[in-house]
């Protein structure tokens, strides 16, 4: 039985087939501006959806998968799971992309789980698999639209990190950019204080990987919400 893997976000949508070993296979992805987003799709017997886009492409690619897939899971945050018990008192009041990044990542460590993608999140698990909370702020990436869309002379990309940079392009991608990093070590700082041990940092999103040389020792993951998708298949669909 072939099961497939779906993690749609706000701007692009990423997808596996489930291994025979449980893991996530090749991952293919496209982005959802384009006109033909969904004509590559797969076909086979399960999909497992989780999304975090706006209800119309989340309904265009559900309505896509239905002709493709005999059955359709729409996987969305739950209170406990596994070993995973969420902070939140509403549950769908936590992004699935965040609850799966946390499930597929939770195995008896704490950790401090980071997704840049369109928002930069941050969230700490403790060892046990208790979620403590998390914090939200713009990536980078959308730091610099911000600013574009309000002052449209400073430059919406380029520039490269600087300490003390000596043009505005350079100060713009070293403003943001630091103000991305200076939050993910502000919460290892606090993290580490509240558990008595220093968590391990795990990275996730599209935007990430301009920030991964001037970050600590970390865990590189990009596809951590499909291996959360590929943990809740095997413990709810088993």
């Amino acid at each position: 039985m072939s099961i497939w893997l779906f993690d749609l976000g706000n701007t692009r949508l990423k997808w596996a087939r489930l291994g025979a070993d449980s893991g996530v296979g090749e991952v293919a992805a496209i982005a959802c501006d384009r006109d033909d987003w969904l004509a590559a799709l797969p076909s086979g017997a399960v999909a497992c959806v989780a999304s975090v886009a706006p209800s119309e492409p989340t309904a265009a690619l559900l309505q896509a998968l239905a002709s493709r897939f005999q059955r359709l899971h729409r996987v969305r945050t739950e209170p406990a799971l596994g070993p995973l018990r969420i902070a939140y008192p509403v549950p769908e009041h936590l992004g699935v992309d965040r609850f799966l990044a946390m499930l597929g990542l939770c195995h008896g460590a704490p950790l401090l789980v980071v997704g840049v993608g369109t928002a930069l999140t941050l969230d700490l698990v403790d060892a046990t698999g208790r979620h403590l909370g998390g914090r939200i702020a713009p990536a980078p990436a959308l730091m610099r639209a911000s600013l574009h869309a309000r002052a449209p002379h400073l430059p919406a990309a380029g520039g490269q990190y600087a300490e003390f940079a000596d043009d505005t392009d350079h100060a713009l991608a070293s403003g943001c950019e630091g103000a991305a990093l200076a939050l993910v070590e502000q919460s290892l700082h606090n993290a580490q204080a509240r558990l008595g041990v220093a968590p391990a940092l795990c990275l996730h999103g599209g935007g990430a990987q301009a920030l991964r040389a001037r970050l600590p020792e970390h865990r590189w993951v990009p596809d951590a919400v499909l291996a959360g998708l590929a943990r809740w298949q095997a413990l709810r669909l088993g």
